[in-house]
């Protein structure tokens, strides 16, 4: 099996796993051809975040269990995509990122220098 790593080249961490997040929702942004989002980005969400992207169209306060998604509050961490992660940057709202936990794909989208900006533990 191979190596998964994340952005600063190291073994790809666990984002969260309560919520239970990831594109294959195994707690981790790792990702596949399946995954056209790109959900690679591990965030700790802001309210300002949930309210930016909720306006953009894409609603991830509300929950919706027929997803098993249970909606998500300011503080919780989940994998974002991201083009979506990068647009919340440029129009201001970016939340911060888990580096270890954010995947290496994720620099096709946005630079380490801009990542590293955001970095929380």
């Amino acid at each position: 099996m191979a190596i998964i790593r994340n952005v600063l080249g190291e073994n790809l961490q666990v984002c969260c796993t309560s919520p239970m997040t990831g594109f294959y929702r195994d707690g981790t942004c790792n990702t596949g051809p399946n995954d056209l989002g790109s959900h690679v980005v591990c965030a700790e969400v802001t309210e300002e975040f949930l309210t930016y992207t909720k306006a953009q169209g894409n609603d991830l306060s509300t929950p919706m269990p027929m997803y098993q998604f249970p909606g998500l509050k300011p503080g919780d961490r989940w994998c974002l995509c991201a083009s979506r992660w990068k647009e919340a940057h440029e129009a201001g709202f970016a939340p911060k990122v888990v580096l270890a936990a954010t995947h290496e794909s994720a620099l096709k989208t946005v630079s380490l220098e801009i990542l590293k900006k955001y970095a929380t533990e």
